[in-house]
């Protein structure tokens, strides 16, 4: 009988079949190029491998191919027939996250995982801040986050993919030490786990070394393939230490190589918000930004989500128009919010439209209104440092430097020696 990656039957005969299926998983969990490339050889081996079907689909929806996903997935439900119950359990979960169905896959996700923990491509989906926990719009989603990935440590062993996993948890709850012991565990296995170099970024920018941070990464991303699904947002990060040692030559230019539309290979979500905040970010810190550059992105924001659902998507969305001054755009996010934190949204959204008009007392109320617990828009410490940057920035603006020193020693120690700039 064949075996996945993590010894779990699957129902194929073919050995090459079974091996270029175990090749995509390993890329997907990774974040690695070419990861379809690995599940068509796997179906050009074995067309009738259900499982094959459903990882394609999972890979078609990591590359951003949303009508290829959910044709891979109508294959794999037409061959169930004859399959393992787990296989047959992995492809009614995965197909209903496929389809849109949010609420619903996670509870099947969360039931199947409990069953078969070791079934990674069906746990990754909830592992993560970009996972069905992380964009729940829950309060205590960190934790939750947390509790899942320590479950799962226990039936992984020494895995690259399952440490790596526990370490982004653990960072974003601030235990950054025990973190860095899983992060090294897993590097040391699979160094060219991009997953891995991104957390690793993630530790080093919550402990606020910049310099160990830039070049790590700038090395890193430097020798790897630009195609896979985070060398964009990896850029990203390596741009935000550019900026903060106030090399800006360095943050453009890696901005319109690896960043910004028509150039970044990452699925729209990251081209949307690092384009966005790395714009807001440059102007907070007294970098000026061409206008036709919240356009652009505003323009992208517009063709790619022009309907909102997901609060993280929408309050870049929103900054996005009020910045390049698109007022239907941005009405549209305010008036008629929906989905997980939606409740958030318009606060956020007439905050950044107030920033936009330089009414920064105004910008301060609203803001302040959505800050207590903005972990429920989603996204990592790190992205939503966006949203603690704009109340300082219109709190500097009013020249409450003071209270702004206070906030951020309270809040994000780690973002006081941003607030120079941001005067």
């Amino acid at each position: 009988m064949q075996t996945d990656m993590y010894d779990l039957p699957i129902s194929t005969s073919a050995p090459a079949a079974a091996q270029a299926f175990c090749t995509g998983q390993h890329r997907l969990l990774g974040a690695e190029a070419r990861m379809v490339d690995a599940f068509d050889e796997s179906l050009a081996h074995d067309p009738g491998f259900a499982l094959g079907h459903a990882g394609l689909a999972r890979a078609r929806q990591f590359s951003g191919d949303v009508a290829g996903a959910k044709s891979a997935m109508a294959k794999a439900r037409e061959l169930t027939g004859g399959i393992s119950d787990r296989e047959a359990g992995h492809i009614h979960a995965l197909g209903l996250l496929i389809d849109g169905k949010g609420p619903e896959g996670y509870a099947a996700i969360r039931a199947h995982v409990a069953l078969y923990p070791r079934d990674a491509v069906l746990a990754q989906t909830c592992s993560s801040v970009f996972g069905l926990i992380g964009f729940s719009g829950q309060p205590g989603r960190e934790a939750e986050m947390l509790a899942y990935n320590a479950a799962l440590l226990p039936h992984y062993g020494e895995d690259w993919w399952c440490l790596s996993q526990y370490a982004f948890a653990l960072c974003e709850t601030g235990q950054l030490e025990k973190a860095t012991g899983f992060i090294d565990r897993s590097l040391a296995i699979n160094p060219d786990n991009s997953n891995g170099a991104h957390v690793l970024s993630h530790i080093l920018y919550e402990a606020g070394d910049t310099a160990a941070g830039r070049s790590y990464l700038a090395d890193w991303v430097g020798t790897h393939d630009r195609n896979s699904v985070l060398h964009g947002h990896l850029s990203w990060h390596v741009a935000l230490w550019s900026l903060v040692e106030g090399d800006e030559a360095t943050m453009w230019a890696i901005m319109d190589a690896d960043v910004a539309p028509d150039t970044c290979k990452a699925l729209p979500i990251n081209v949307l918000t690092d384009t966005a905040s790395l714009l807001f970010r440059a102007e907070a810190a007294g970098v000026s930004v061409e206008p036709a550059r919240w356009h652009q992105i505003s323009d992208y924001a517009a063709r790619w989500f022009p309907n909102a659902g997901n609060a993280f998507v929408d309050i870049h969305a929103a900054l996005a128009h009020a910045m390049a001054g698109n007022a239907e755009a941005l009405s549209a996010i305010i008036t008629a919010p929906k989905g997980p934190a939606a409740d958030l949204v318009p606060d956020l959204a007439e905050g950044f439209a107030q920033i936009a008009g330089g009414n920064w007392a105004a910008a301060t109320a609203h803001l302040t209104v959505a800050m207590a617990d903005h972990a429920r828009v989603g996204g990592s410490r790190a992205q939503r440092d966006l949203l603690e940057l704009a109340l300082l920035t219109a709190l500097m603006r009013q020249g409450r430097s003071e209270e702004a020193r206070h906030i951020v020693a309270l809040r994000r120690p780690v973002l006081a020696g941003s607030l120079g700039r941001a005067a």
